[in-house]
């Protein structure tokens, strides 16, 4: 016998039964052998893989008082999700103080104390905010410099002088508002500390990482957001991060420039730096590695030139 076919909304999504039973699928269909059940109440199809929102939208579905949370919410917003927890592909679930943690296969369940406005509706998955997020991460095995990278991530912009102006997810001061709204929230003091470094204007989580080694070097903290303009005041160039006393632009070469067309472009990029007066560093991926990152001693050499270059012009401008 043929099998019926599922509504369109629950083709190549997990999906919980009480969705299901509204759309009219029969709990017969619902046990047939092309639909997976990975946990209880809850199908994906055998031909589907879902991801993101789609992979995980059922199990707040098919629980009032179940909210994403931690690293599984991260991922849902796009966060960065810090080094120890790559590896956990554990469902994050919590319920609200009062209530029993979900208990289910593949889930991890959590109770929190939650206020309203930190919960919301986000590509139909019920979640916590962009900022109870990143707070809920620093009680879990995290360093410092992840929670920045993912803090980065969120308050994240560019001007309508950049080729692609961007929007915060949330702004700098709302996640200071989330820490002082919990000061007794365990992993406070690590928040605390990485609220400090939190800047806007990194594009990537190699980008923090960047600025996060030079810092921790002792070396001059870049600028972020910068733009260089040439003729007539318009925009040129976009570093990722600058020196502009020292007209150094820092560009991380992620994985996307080994492709021709960005190859290309990289090189007119080049061109025009030294066109105006800059000088280029490239950083790639094997520059951040290690306990003594070789971007530290590709951007120290470069403040050294620049300030060597500088001294004999004015020596030979005083002659």
């Amino acid at each position: 016998m043929r099998k019926a076919e599922l509504p369109d909304h629950l083709k190549g999504v997990a999906f919980a039964l009480r969705t299901s039973d509204k759309a009219g699928v029969t709990r017969t269909r619902t046990r047939a052998k092309d639909l997976l059940p990975v946990s209880r109440g809850i199908r994906v199809p055998l031909s589907a893989q879902p991801s993101g929102a789609d992979s995980l939208r059922a199990y707040t579905e098919v629980d009032d008082a179940s909210i994403l949370v931690l690293c599984s919410a991260a991922r849902v917003l796009g966060m960065p999700v810090p080094a120890p927890q790559e590896g956990d592909w554990r469902i994050h679930l919590a319920r609200r103080r009062g209530f029993a943690a979900p208990r289910r296969a593949n889930v991890a369940g959590h109770r929190l104390t939650l206020a309203p406005d930190e919960i919301m509706e986000y590509d139909g998955v019920r979640l916590t905010t962009p900022a109870r997020t990143w707070l809920d991460l620093a009680s879990m095995r995290n360093v410092v410099d992840d929670l920045v990278v993912a803090g980065d991530y969120l308050v994240n912009s560019h001007g309508e002088d950049f080729p692609f102006p961007r929007d915060p997810i949330c702004s700098v001061q709302g996640l200071r508002d989330m820490i002082n709204r919990h000061p007794g929230l365990r992993g406070i003091r690590k928040a605390r500390e990485a609220m400090d470094l939190i800047r806007v204007g990194a594009d990537s989580a190699p980008e923090s990482r960047m600025r996060l080694a030079l810092v921790a070097a002792g070396l001059p903290e870049p600028v972020l957001n910068h733009v260089v303009r040439g003729d007539a005041g318009l925009p040129v160039l976009w570093p990722d991060a600058a020196y502009p006393g020292h007209r150094i632009a820092l560009q991380y070469d992620g994985e996307h420039h080994a492709r021709e067309d960005q190859y290309q472009r990289d090189i007119e990029r080049a061109e025009v730096s030294a066109r105006y007066g800059w000088h280029e560093v490239r950083i790639s991926k094997n520059d951040l590695r290690g306990d003594r990152p070789g971007v530290v001693g590709k951007v120290r050499s470069a403040l050294a030139f620049r300030a060597e270059s500088a001294r004999r012009a004015g020596r030979g401008a005083g002659h």
